[in-house]
């Protein structure tokens, strides 16, 4: 269970899909600035607007998406929504979206899946082999010490640190995500990433290459639809190499 790729991967990707990924978290703002348009005191978007500024979106992009969001500017009305299904070889996928129009979704989200050897199932089909979580990634580098980072997401509640070789993952309770994060900012430390997600509790290792490959063709086209906003999947392999 745990992390799929490695930093430097996570980086390439969002830098080779910088545009697409404008759009998408344009529509997250739009839908948080529903809310309240004002950060301070809306959560949620705070929380989008430091996604995108995390990917260099440019603040001319943010406030257009915040007065879409509040009708300030006339825009598309986005409705959220999550796919479930099986991808070749038995691995479970989930696949959040946000549209203005679900039946081209769940079209293109259909063809993915037949295409490349899967099938959509049926809400709750794959989402039992998941369990939802905050997740917190921070970088390591000289000025990370693993031990106050541990004492500082302990006092903000959260439920388990995680090490791998180039990063630490802060996990824990979706409720708790919003208090830990903030605590963990005002600290002074930096995100590579930060959203509560599906972590797999369940884990599927495809052994054909074959079925390997369709896994990776059909995560790349649902990553690159506009209406998508995340994938998640409990393959063991990294699919991002």
């Amino acid at each position: 269970m745990g992390r799929h790729g490695t930093i430097a991967g996570r980086k390439e990707k969002q830098d080779s899909r910088r545009a697409a990924m404008f759009t998408k978290y344009a529509r997250a703002i739009s839908v948080a600035a529903k809310g309240g348009g004002d950060p301070e005191y809306n959560m949620s978007l705070r929380h989008a607007i430091e996604k995108a500024k995390a990917i260099n979106m440019p603040n001319d992009n943010i406030k257009r998406a915040i007065k879409k969001g509040t009708g300030e500017l006339d825009g598309e009305t986005y409705e959220t929504g999550s796919f479930e299904g099986y991808g070749a070889a038995g691995v479970a996928v989930i696949v959040d979206v946000l549209t203005d129009n679900k039946n081209r979704t769940t079209s293109n989200i259909k063809h993915a899946f037949d295409k490349f050897g899967g099938n959509l199932g049926t809400p709750g089909c794959v989402s039992y082999m998941f369990s939802r979580k905050g997740v917190i990634v921070i970088e390591k580098t000289d000025g990370v010490d693993e031990d106050e980072l541990m004492e500082a997401a302990l006092e903000a509640g959260m439920d388990d640190l995680v090490e791998y070789d180039d990063c630490f993952e802060v996990l824990t309770a979706p409720e708790d995500f919003a208090a830990v994060s903030e605590a963990l900012r005002e600290a002074g430390y930096e995100f590579v990433e930060a959203d509560v997600e599906y972590l797999p509790s369940m884990e599927s290792t495809p052994t054909e290459e074959h079925d390997i490959k369709n896994l990776k063709k059909m995560i790349e086209i649902l990553e690159d639809d506009d209406d998508v906003q995340k994938v998640y999947h409990n393959c063991t392999i990294d699919l991002e190499e």
